[in-house]
């Protein structure tokens, strides 16, 4: 996936976690942050941050923070963009031979990202966008996820019920060791990632090809439960 209209800036401050403070240009602009999640290893005071500048000119803020430079490591945090870059992979392949692809598709008290059929099969898959990282390891959830929690529930019914069910980690970067849960943050999901393994439902991750004004599916991550 490719955004246009990217500009380069430093990182000020976040406020709250709808916005942000951003040095572009001689320019203190107040950016749109498009991931409520906690971010806070993402966003130090003078981080080399892009965004991309609005073609809407009703629009309250100009500019939304979407790629981050942490180290030598450049990392998308826009959390719309994982089903964006998951839908391309899917259609481009990525699981197989895909027919009938719909979003948002419901399923009893669950909706779920993606639904298709696979191999004569009605499957769900859930995407997870993945931004924390330390020492090349990633960890899932950032903040906790009640929603997650109940996606993984209702994947495991779906599973018990005959259909197919994954859950893709998008991780939104590159070159990582391996994606782990994570307990300290939400135990809750942990549990239900791991119980979401044993009965049925595919756990997969895939990194990203990231660069200023892209992010693009790559190769998957192992994943340690």
């Amino acid at each position: 996936m490719h955004y246009k209209n990217m500009v380069p800036g430093i990182f000020l401050a976040r406020p709250n976690r709808f916005i942000a403070h951003v040095q572009i240009g001689e320019n203190r602009e107040i950016c749109h942050v498009k991931n409520t999640g906690r971010c806070r290893e993402l966003l130090p005071e003078g981080a080399r941050v892009w965004c991309q500048k609005s073609e809407n000119p009703a629009r309250k803020t100009k500019y939304d923070l979407i790629t981050v430079k942490k180290g030598e490591r450049l990392i998308n945090m826009d959390s719309q963009a994982p089903n964006q870059a998951a839908r391309e992979w899917l259609l481009q392949g990525g699981l197989g031979d895909i027919q009938e692809l719909r979003a948002e598709t419901i399923h009893e008290d669950s909706r779920f990202d993606f639904s298709f059929t696979l191999n004569e099969k009605r499957c769900f898959l859930e995407v997870k966008g993945v931004t924390l990282e330390q020492d090349g390891v990633c960890a899932f959830p950032d903040a906790p996820t009640q929603r997650g929690t109940k996606h993984l529930k209702g994947l495991i019914r779906a599973a018990e019920e005959g259909f197919g069910a994954y859950v893709l980690f998008v991780i939104q970067m590159s070159d990582v060791k391996y994606l782990r849960p994570n307990d300290d943050t939400d135990p809750a999901f942990a549990a239900a990632l791991r119980e979401a393994a044993q009965k049925g439902v595919t756990i997969l991750a895939m990194d990203c090809a990231v660069t200023e004004d892209r992010m693009d599916i790559r190769l998957p991550v192992l994943v340690k439960l």
